[in-house]
């Protein structure tokens, strides 16, 4: 009795009754007690219900009933590493290898974490082993993708991504990877990344929507059909409701930009709507959370619901104007940005490019960071705030900055804390100039995957091909506290940064520690980040036009240590009162962008519909959201972390050292049939 019920329970599971599937489990449990089949089915189900507690609880019971279950341990193994307990998830996995050595899926997710915890060699070796098990296992294809950018070989990465798209070309993980990968390395010579991002939707739309249709405008007709009209009351001077979803209202880069808008939007006219698709709370996200509530918005946790009920979510909520701050990283909602369920969608912060979704009308900027006459496209309209895109806000913990460590070691300290696939070989021949021109001169990099002596190893040998002996040269690995991270700025008298994908929150986090950083403008948006960062602090005269000019200016700052000595001191004030870190005033421009948006829509000017004019197809319906199953050997759910920078627990404060994040793909095995 107890294996039929264990079986009619996957069945109607399987069918979208989770459950009355549960209810079977347990009522198989009843009649056998101690059969583990039925313990582990009901992990599988209280995971797939995101009820982790009672679903460790099932599988560590499936497995001491039935210690073979080399599955219970790799599901424990995925539920530990989601909640940053790695070395417990380390153990899992080990154990499930120590019963069948050649699981694939342990050997990946073994090699996950190792990725996460910056240990190259061993993830490497991991992933490789479980691709040897399973030679068309195109998760570990992707994996491998993201340990190669990790480490700073795009070229690799982007093979990687594409050979898991010749095994699953519905990977939604890795073609996204590729396209952030592709920016890297993007200097705006062609369009070959703007067409790329259109055909990566044309995937997504397929994925997320279930049309077979190849054609892009037809597909996209039937898509924005499923909510071609809103009740939104086209006032154009009415309070407005802004809804703003992302994964990152935790430590991470994207949290020290939105915070502004959080804390200082007029409620009473803006009020704000987070959906929260946050992984791993942190005391930020409880920060963020309680501020957002205290001021009269509302706070919506989304992890884990399917991008079609998030939809519904927004329509239910008359979100006027839904912003997403994430594009192609990771645990994205552009699927739900694709249903169109707020009359004007905006994409801003967490991506340096277009999204390529015409269901997205606008795009966040500003004229230093995409000038008018920019030959980037871009599938949305490009609006431009008064200063800076970026508003930032520093951590509290960043503690005060220190003086020039030139005056006491008596040279120069270059440095860069931007991590590794953004320093291509063309920045390190240029950092290498700079080096060589300065005598006695060193560079300090900082980033997690130097903890791998292989890595490490491959970097120095570089800079030492290119004239810069090893022993001038400091590599760091990750630091965990976000204080200690903030002061190891110290350690650099001048910042280098990286091109053509500039950095943003390393940048902004040099300037608070008084490290002047010197920059390099380009013909694309992440190119020229930079150029609005120190343009909007004062530091104009620090942004070159060419390679040449940026060593010269580098050698300029190091030849003054009294000068930049003196600006080290006073750059935190300058930041502090310049347009970066005035929070009021940046809130006040975007709601008046926001307004200006929202009175175009109130005279029936909306970017997005304009674009689908010409696509003249009859009005079709989409069917309602459907309930997400899962198939025999089929994993419960894609575990994408945010670059290999976790979020932190109650307790600590992590340092978010990866400004974009690729996407992991962690396999955990669905329910038995007994």
């Amino acid at each position: 009795m107890a294996i039929a019920l264990t079986d009619l329970g996957t069945k109607v599971k399987l069918e979208g009754d989770i459950n009355q599937g549960v209810a079977y489990y347990k009522k198989a449990l009843y009649y056998n007690w101690h059969y583990a089949d039925a313990m582990y089915n009901l992990g599988v189900a209280y995971g797939e219900m995101l009820k982790f507690d009672m679903a460790i609880v099932f599988y560590e019971l499936a497995f001491h009933f039935n210690p073979h279950c080399a599955e219970a341990c790799n599901n424990l193994g995925v539920i530990y590493k989601d909640r940053d307990n790695l070395d417990k998830a380390v153990e899992c996995y080990q154990l499930a290898l120590s019963i069948k050595p050649n699981f694939s899926q342990s050997l990946n997710n073994l090699g996950v974490v190792y990725t996460v915890q910056g240990k190259m060699d061993a993830a490497a070796s991991m992933i490789e082993k479980a691709i040897v098990a399973n030679p068309t296992y195109a998760e570990a294809y992707n994996n491998l993708g993201v340990l190669y950018r990790d480490a700073g070989s795009i070229s690799l990465a982007i093979e990687a991504y594409e050979q898991c798209l010749k095994i699953d070309p519905d990977s939604r993980n890795a073609g996204q990877n590729r396209l952030l990968a592709m920016n890297y390395i993007d200097e705006g010579a062609d369009d070959k990344l703007f067409e790329a991002h259109r055909q990566e939707l044309i995937l997504l739309l397929d994925l997320i929507l279930d049309i077979e249709d190849l054609d892009w405008g037809r597909r996209f007709m039937r898509l924005h059909q499923q909510y071609n009209s809103w009740d939104n009351r086209k006032d154009p001077e009415r309070p407005l409701i802004i809804g703003y979803v992302s994964p990152d209202y935790f430590t991470h880069s994207v949290s020290y930009f939105i915070e502004a808008p959080l804390v200082f939007h007029d409620y009473a006219n803006y009020k704000v709507v987070v959906y929260s698709a946050v992984v791993k709370a942190d005391a930020k996200t409880n920060r963020f959370r309680d501020k957002v509530l205290k001021k009269g918005g509302v706070w919506r946790d989304i992890y884990g619901i399917d991008e079609k009920k998030v939809a519904s979510m927004v329509r239910e909520d008359s979100v006027d104007i839904l912003v997403e701050l994430t594009g192609h990283t990771a645990n994205n909602k552009l699927g739900m940005m694709a249903c169109r369920p707020a009359p004007i969608q905006v994409t801003w912060i967490g991506y340096p490019n277009t999204t390529g979704l015409p269901s997205i009308d606008y795009r966040i900027t500003d004229s230093l960071a995409d000038p008018p006459n920019t030959r980037q496209k871009h599938v949305e309209e490009l609006v431009r705030l008064p200063d800076c895109f970026l508003c930032y806000t520093p951590s509290p913990e960043a503690g005060p900055a220190t003086p020039a460590p030139a005056l006491s070691n008596g040279f120069i300290t270059f440095g860069s804390f931007n991590n590794l696939a953004k320093i291509t070989p063309k920045v390190l021949q240029v950092w290498a100039r700079i080096l060589c021109a300065v005598p006695n001169s060193r560079l300090v990099v900082k980033c997690k995957p130097f903890c791998c002596d292989s890595v490490r190893q491959r970097f120095l040998s570089t800079l030492e091909q290119l004239g810069l002996e090893s022993l001038r040269v400091d590599l760091l690995p990750l630091i965990l506290l976000n204080h200690d991270h903030m002061q190891a700025y110290a350690l650099m008298d001048i910042s280098l940064d990286t091109f053509p994908y500039a950095g943003t929150t390393t940048t902004c986090e040099s300037l608070y520690m008084g490290v002047p950083c010197v920059t390099m403008g380009g013909s694309v948006h992440a190119h020229n980040v930079g150029v609005s960062l120190l343009n909007t602090v004062g530091l104009g005269h620090l942004v070159a036009k060419n390679e040449d000019e940026y060593v010269k200016l580098a050698l300029n700052l190091a030849s003054d240590v009294t000068a930049l000595s003196n600006l080290r001191m006073d750059l935190r004030r300058l930041m502090s009162k310049s347009p970066l870190c005035d929070g009021s005033k940046f809130t006040l421009g975007l709601e008046s962008s926001y307004r200006n948006m929202w009175r175009r829509y109130c005279k029936g000017d909306v970017p997005s519909l304009k674009r689908m004019e010409s696509l003249d197809e009859p009005s079709l319906k989409l069917s309602e959201p459907t309930k997400t199953t899962t198939t025999r050997e089929s994993p419960i759910g894609s575990v994408k972390t945010n670059g290999f920078t976790m979020g932190s627990n109650s307790m600590l404060n992590l340092s978010s050292c990866e400004e974009n994040g690729a996407q992991l793909t962690q396999t955990a095995n669905s329910g038995k049939l007994s």
